[in-house]
C-alpha cells in the first residue's frame, strides 16, 4: 500500500533513529565521563546506594586523618614525658649520691639540693610547655574531671572513660574480700624472754618481701627491745613490729596483699622451753587482729620456719571484677578504665579494703581526650583517653614511714626546706618518692604507646582496608565497564548510520505514487 499524506515507513524510522542516537549519546557520556551513573535515570537505585557509599567513604578518610592527627597528638606528649623521665633518673642518681654522706661536704649537700631544685622547676616547666596547637597536653588539661571523692579511697585515676554529651558516671565499688597483710604472733608469755640459762641466746631470722635479717638476743632482753631491734630493719625485711610489751610481739609485713609475707625461723631456741602460750601463732583468716589460739608452733619446732602471706582485696568496680594488688584494683574495659586505692580502717563500719560492702568510690564529669576514629559519630566509634599532671606537685604520691609514723608525700617534698631534702631529710623516702614518680611516668608512657600502638596504628590499618573495599564496591556501582561501553558505542554507531540510511529509504517512498499516475 502506499500513501503520500502519512509516511509511516519514515515515522518508524525516525523514531528507531532517535533512539539509537539517544544509545550512542549515552555511550559517547559513559565513556568520557567513565561512569555508568551520571544522572538519576541512569539508574535511581543504583545512584542512592552509591551516594551512600560515597558518604561513607568520605566519613572513612577523614576519621584516618583524625587517627594521624591522635598520632601526632600523642607523639608530641610522649616527647614531654621522654624528658621528664630523664629527669626524673638523674634525680635519683642525685639521691644515691647524696646518701654517700662520709665522702660530701656541706657545700657539696647543697649544690646538690640546688640541682633537685631545678630539676623540680623544669620538670614543672615541661608540663606547662608541652603543648599541641596551644592545647596543653601534661598540665591535666586533658585529665578527666571528678568529685564526691569518698573517703574509702586514698588514690584515684581515670585512664579513660567512654561519656555521651552531658553524661556523668559514678564508679561503684563493692568490696568481696578485704585486703589483709601477712602477720604471725610470737608469745613469749611475758615482758621479756626467759632462756635456759643467763649465757643463752634466741637467735631468730625474720624474713619478709624485702628480706631477711638475724637476730640475737639475750636472756631477760624485753619484748620492747626486741620490738624496736625488728622495726630497725624494716626498710631491709619488710617486716614491722608492734606489742603490748606484756606477753608477745606481733610481726606484719610492711605492705598488703599476696606478694607479702612475714616469716619467722628459729635457729637457736636457748632452752626458752614449750610452756602453756609460748611459741609461734597465726592469726584467724580474713583477721590480722586476731591470733588462733587453735594453732601454736612451739619455738623449738619454728627451725623450719613459720609462714604467712597476706590477702589482696577483692573488688569489682562497676559489675566487673577488677584486677587487684594489695589495696589496690584496677578494670580496663572500653567503657571505663580506672584505678583507685582504697583506704584500710577495720574500726569504722562504713566499706573500704577492711570491710566488706558497697559504696560510691567517685564521680566522673567529663574531661579527658577523645578521639573519633570511625566514620560514624557515636560513643561506639570514639576512643578516651586520660593524661594526668605530671608536675612535680602531682607524681610520686607514696605513703612511707618516717620515725614510726606513716606519711604520703609528693615529688615536691624533694624540695629545699622540706621534709624530705637532701641536705638533712629523710634519704630513704626521699628514694621512695622518685622511684614512685618513675614507675607513674613509666607507666604513663607505656599506656600512650599502646595507644599508639594497638589503637591508632590498628584503627588506622583496618579503616584502609574499610576505605579500599567501600571504594571497590561504590566503583562496581557507578563506575563505567569501558569494555562494554566500547562495544555498546560500536553497535550505536552502526545502528545510527544504517537507520540513517533507512529514514533515507523511507523518505523516498512516496515518489513512488508518481509512477501510478504516469
Amino acid at each position: 500500500m502506499t500513501r503520500i499524506n502519512t509516511n509511516v515507513t519514515s515515522l518508524l524510522s525516525q523514531r528507531v533513529l532517535s533512539q539509537n542516537n539517544a544509545d550512542l549519546n549515552r555511550s559517547l557520556e559513559r565513556l568520557s565521563t567513565g561512569l555508568r551513573i551520571n544522572r538519576g535515570k541512569d539508574d535511581p537505585a543504583g545512584l542512592i546506594a552509591s551516594q551512600n557509599l560515597r558518604a561513607e567513604i568520605d566519613g572513612l578518610n577523614q576519621a584516618v586523618k583524625n587517627a594521624e592527627r591522635a598520632d601526632q597528638v600523642v607523639n608530641i606528649a610522649e616527647g614531654g614525658l621522654q624528658e621528664v623521665s630523664s629527669l626524673l633518673n638523674g634525680l635519683q642518681a642525685l639521691i644515691t649520691q647524696t646518701a654517700n654522706t662520709g665522702g660530701l661536704s656541706q657545700e657539696e649537700l647543697e649544690a646538690n639540693q640546688l640541682q633537685i631544685d631545678s630539676i623540680l622547676q623544669t620538670i614543672d616547666r615541661v608540663a606547662s610547655a608541652t603543648s599541641f596547637q596551644g592545647l596543653k597536653l601534661l598540665n591535666g588539661n586533658m585529665d578527666y574531671e571528678t568529685d564526691n571523692i569518698s573517703a574509702a579511697v586514698t588514690a584515684i585515676k581515670v585512664n579513660g572513660a567512654k561519656l555521651s554529651f552531658g553524661e556523668t558516671r559514678d564508679v561503684d565499688v563493692l568490696v568481696t574480700t578485704s585486703a589483709q597483710v601477712g602477720g604471725l604472733l610470737m608469745s613469749f608469755a611475758g615482758a621479756s624472754i626467759a632462756l635456759g640459762g643467763p649465757t643463752n641466746n634466741f637467735v631468730i631470722e625474720v624474713a619478709g618481701a624485702e628480706g631477711s635479717r638475724e637476730l640475737t638476743f639475750a636472756s631477760s632482753t624485753s619484748l620492747a627491745v626486741i620490738e624496736s631491734t625488728i622495726n630497725s630493719f624494716t626498710d631491709v625485711t619488710g617486716v614491722r613490729a608492734s606489742g603490748d610489751g606484756v606477753t608477745g610481739i606481733r610481726l606484719f609485713s610492711d605492705g598488703f596483699g599476696s606478694d607479702e609475707f612475714v616469716s619467722v625461723t628459729v635457729i637457736d631456741e636457748g632452752g626458752i622451753g614449750t610452756a602453756s602460750g609460748i611459741g609461734v601463732y597465726g592469726y584467724l583468716p580474713g583477721d590480722a587482729n586476731t591470733p588462733d589460739t587453735g594453732t601454736v608452733t612451739t619455738f623449738l619446732a619454728a627451725d623450719n620456719g613459720v609462714l604467712d602471706r597476706g590477702q589482696d582485696v577483692g573488688v569489682t568496680i562497676n559489675g566487673i571484677r577488677a584486677t587487684t594488688k594489695g589495696t589496690q584494683a584496677t578494670i580496663n574495659t572500653d567503657f571505663l578504665d580506672v584505678e583507685l586505692n582504697l583506704n584500710y580502717d577495720d574500726t569504722v563500719g562504713t566499706p573500704n579494703a577492711a570491710v566488706l560492702g558497697a559504696f560510691t568510690a567517685f564521680t566522673i564529669n567529663g574531661g579527658g581526650a577523645d578521639f573519633q576514629l570511625s566514620s560514624r559519630v557515636n560513643i561506639g566509634g570514639r576512643v578516651s583517653i586520660g593524661v594526668g599532671n605530671v608536675a612535680a606537685r602531682e607524681l610520686g604520691q607514696t605513703t612511707v614511714n618516717v620515725n614510726g609514723t606513716d606519711s604520703t608525700y609528693l615529688l615536691k617534698d624533694l624540695s629545699n626546706g622540706r621534709d624530705l631534702n637532701v641536705v638533712d631529710g629523710n634519704l630513704t623516702a626521699a628514694q621512695k618518692i622518685v622511684e614512685g614518680a618513675i614507675k607513674e611516668v613509666s607507666s604513663l608512657r607505656g599506656r600512650l604507646g599502646a595507644f599508639q600502638k594497638n589503637v591508632i596504628g590498628a584503627t588506622v590499618r583496618s579503616l584502609g582496608v574499610s576505605v579500599e573495599n567501600t571504594t571497590a564496591a561504590e566503583s562496581v556501582i557507578r563506575d563505567a565497564d569501558f569494555a562494554t561501553e566500547s562495544a555498546g558505542l560500536t553497535r550505536a554507531q552502526i545502528l545510527v548510520q544504517s537507520s540513517t540510511q533507512v529514514l533515507g529509504i523511507a523518505n523516498q517512498s512516496p515518489q513512488n505514487a508518481l509512477q501510478l499516475l504516469g
